[in-house]
């Protein structure tokens, strides 16, 4: 499979890409009001797993990248049936990339929950919250293998951090008792924000001290935003205990990264 979907190179300077980006401002903050609306007519607060919110959930990160101009390319096959993905983590760009490709929840940092209107709309899509440090995965891990039991398909960044795109850091592998508790595959993905000649942007990191509404002024000054997504094959963890399940994965999600170099 690979497909296009279209984001940009470098941010532009002069008066008209400070129009476009002031008019991409309104765009945005109009459609994450209009994601809220949408979330409570349909009843996402209170109950997320309904086929119908995660239709509208799927559309409205396809929607959302457009207005961002983010130009999509997809290669790989992704499992069909309930999956626990794991992917290196970039930007805050990777969830709803990655969330318009396929129906899923996500794992997410405490602090999100409480980003305006982001936040909200996040636990509208079932997202589950972790705080890291607080020795929550054992609960964590166990939720998540609750909603693969259900027929859910759970997207986690074990690497618990951003980094700038050019290379991966070690997975924790206390999250891998998911899939072995549930019984369903794992599928690593790879995830790359390029620039014009095909590298790593590393502008495009959301790491650091870096703040949501700094990261998302920046990005809107951005004519074209390129990012490639990789379905790498997927893990069978049958006999295998979390830390060598952990370890595969990250080869497996290694080596596709180096091929993307």
């Amino acid at each position: 499979m690979n497909h296009s979907v279209s984001v940009g190179t470098y941010p532009e300077r002069g008066v008209w890409p400070q129009l476009r980006r002031v008019w991409r401002v309104a765009g945005v903050v109009l459609y994450l009001l209009w994601g809220f609306v949408l979330a409570f007519f349909l009843g996402a607060f209170w109950s997320p797993y309904r086929p119908v919110v995660l239709k509208a959930k799927q559309r409205w990160c396809r929607r959302f990248l457009r207005i961002l101009g983010v130009e999509l390319t997809v290669t790989g096959s992704r499992v069909e049936t309930p999956v626990f993905l794991v992917s290196n983590h970039v930007s805050w760009l990777d969830i709803p990339v990655i969330a318009s490709q396929r129906h899923l929840y996500f794992l997410s940092k405490a602090e999100v929950g409480a980003w305006p209107l982001i936040g909200m709309l996040a636990r509208a899509m079932g997202t589950l919250f972790i705080k890291r440090g607080s020795g929550e995965s054992v609960r964590v891990a166990q939720e998540i293998a609750g909603r693969l039991k259900r027929g859910h398909t759970v997207l986690v960044f074990p690497e618990g951090t951003t980094t700038d795109g050019t290379g991966l850091r070690r997975f924790f592998p206390q999250l891998f008792d998911a899939p072995l508790l549930a019984q369903v595959p794992v599928q690593p993905l790879a995830i790359r924000y390029l620039d014009s000649m095909g590298a790593a942007d590393q502008s495009l990191a959301f790491i650091g001290d870096d703040e949501f509404h700094h990261h998302m002024w920046s990005i809107l000054l951005r004519r074209k935003i390129r990012v490639r997504l990789h379905f790498c094959e997927p893990l069978d963890g049958e006999g295998m205990n979390r830390k060598a399940l952990c370890s595969l994965a990250y080869e497996r999600l290694e080596g596709q990264l180096k091929v993307q170099r």
